[in-house]
């Protein structure tokens, strides 16, 4: 991939904000794409990488309340736990999540098809540049009211 370049002038004085929409726009639909690959939307990835994390903790009630604020695609997470569970990904025992084996593996393969997609999207940028790149976000972010908090 060749990319031109330009002057610190030139690229100090580009909008912000179409910058930021068309990168997540991309970096969102690529991760969708190879989610779709799985038959997953990203609320089924989070959920299995929620519940991969910290098995048997939690519930319908509070994953949904965790989750929700991040969901921009208006998720019924109980049709999602009925999904997952129907596919035999996820059990529920007093009603608390677990993922199954094969629900484990289904995450591991999605997994692998999103860290594709971030080894493509990162192709030439460093660890420190991306990680100023972040720093820098949340900071505009911060100075525009909203939390500077990483997730």
């Amino acid at each position: 991939m060749t990319i031109k370049e330009y002057s610190q002038e030139q690229l100090a004085a580009q909008p912000i904000g179409y910058w930021t929409r068309e990168a997540a726009n991309l970096a969102i639909g690529g991760l969708r794409t190879a989610l779709a690959e799985e038959t997953l939307t990203q609320p089924h990835w989070w959920t299995l990488n929620h519940i991969a994390a910290t098995p048997g903790t939690w519930t319908r009630t509070t994953l949904t309340t965790k989750l929700a604020p991040f969901d921009d695609q208006n998720t019924d997470f109980e049709a999602l736990y009925d999904d997952l569970t129907t596919r035999g990904w996820i059990t529920e025992t007093d009603n608390h999540l677990t993922l199954t084996e094969a629900g484990e593996a289904g995450r591991t393969r999605a997994h692998d098809r999103n860290a594709n997609v971030h080894t493509r999207m990162r192709q030439g940028i460093s660890d420190a540049e991306y990680a100023a790149t972040i720093d820098v976000l949340r900071r505009l972010v911060a100075n525009l009211g909203g939390s500077g908090d990483l997730p």
